[in-house]
């Protein structure tokens, strides 16, 4: 921005003690009230984790190499940076405050860095999986509101890796989407399909976000899971993922995305089922019932939620469009 068209706050002889005051005014100089308060805040935390940890210019240096290599490695079909907000447990975090559920309804996990957007759209009793080695699994489904009503018309995507562990953006090679599909609920909140078992896998870790996961003594490992995103006007947006009960990495999922709520069993098809469905006896069947929350319970369940957490830290906001500014009335 040109030097002549802004009012800069005279900054001199600056310290240790007086660094993140001057920080904070020369970036309030914005319209934007809610960008004011974030960058209020990003420099406060920062600047007090440098004189907590009394940061050295070594351990300042290695970090911004570290991002930068993080930023070198992303690509169209790999995102290092949800990567490691993933294994910091930032992802779960903000989809936590910013989707907040009430009880009995489904609950949020993480997206993970290998959701695309190349999916073809597949009609119920399809097979999302040109897999030949996996094991064959029926995944039925429902979809309610939080008053047990069906929900028509849902986008839903959905995408599990291949039966050894990579998703079909891992293969340089690959002619087109597998192991993805994006449906539609039909009018009674139903939708079904055919997959295979998913299984465990690890999350790159040829990276930066690998090494560090080494240095920490972490393993890379998630138990085995299926995605889901659902989307409709009027419905919070849900992204969450089911796990299959008695996984190894189930208690120690490398990204923290497991919730109780969301493991599941799986159990080899009744005669009834299979012959409905048209698999084979042994295939596997994971059933769930899915349940929505509207824009509104949602909203309103974040505000609460958003007032009583800033009055607990004692700071004096108001909410704007959803989100705390500072309250200066």
């Amino acid at each position: 921005m040109d030097p002549s068209k802004v009012t800069v706050p005279p900054m001199k002889d600056l310290t240790i003690d007086n660094i993140t005051e001057n920080t904070i005014l020369i970036n309030s100089q914005g319209p934007d009230p809610r960008m004011r308060y974030v960058l209020e805040r990003l420099v406060s935390h920062l600047h007090d984790f440098a004189r907590e940890t009394r940061l050295s210019t070594k351990e300042w240096m290695a970090g911004i190499e570290f991002l930068t290599a993080v930023g070198k490695i992303c690509s169209d079909v790999r995102q290092e940076f949800i990567l490691l907000s993933d294994i910091l447990g930032l992802s779960l975090l903000v989809d936590s405050i910013d989707h907040p559920k009430p009880p009995n309804s489904t609950e949020g996990s993480v997206l993970g860095p290998f959701h695309s957007h190349e999916a073809q759209e597949m009609p119920s009793g399809d097979a999302m999986s040109q897999d030949p080695n996996g094991e064959p699994c029926l995944v039925l489904c429902t979809l309610k509101d939080s008053d047990g009503k069906p929900i028509e018309d849902v986008k839903i995507d959905i995408w599990e890796t291949d039966s050894t562990g990579h998703y079909d953006v891992q293969y340089v090679d690959r002619s087109g989407p597998d192991g993805r599909c994006v449906m539609k609920s039909d009018k009674d909140g139903i939708f079904w399909f055919k997959a295979i078992k998913p299984v465990p896998y690890p999350i790159p870790h040829d990276g930066p976000v690998g090494k560090l996961l080494e240095k920490v003594h972490r393993h890379p490992y998630r138990p085995a899971h299926m995605h889901f995103m659902f989307e409709k006007p009027g419905y919070d947006h849900l992204i969450t993922a089911l796990y299959l009960r008695g996984d190894p990495y189930e208690t120690s999922d490398a990204v923290f995305g497991v919730k109780q709520s969301l493991v599941v069993d799986m159990h080899p098809a009744d005669e009834e089922t299979a012959k409905k469905y048209d698999v084979k006896p042994e295939a596997l069947v994971l059933k769930y019932d899915f349940v929505l929350v509207s824009d509104k319970e949602a909203s309103d369940l974040r505000d609460e939620k958003s007032r009583k957490a800033l009055a607990d830290l004692g700071r004096k906001v108001k909410l704007l469009n959803g989100l705390p500014v500072p309250d200066v009335d």
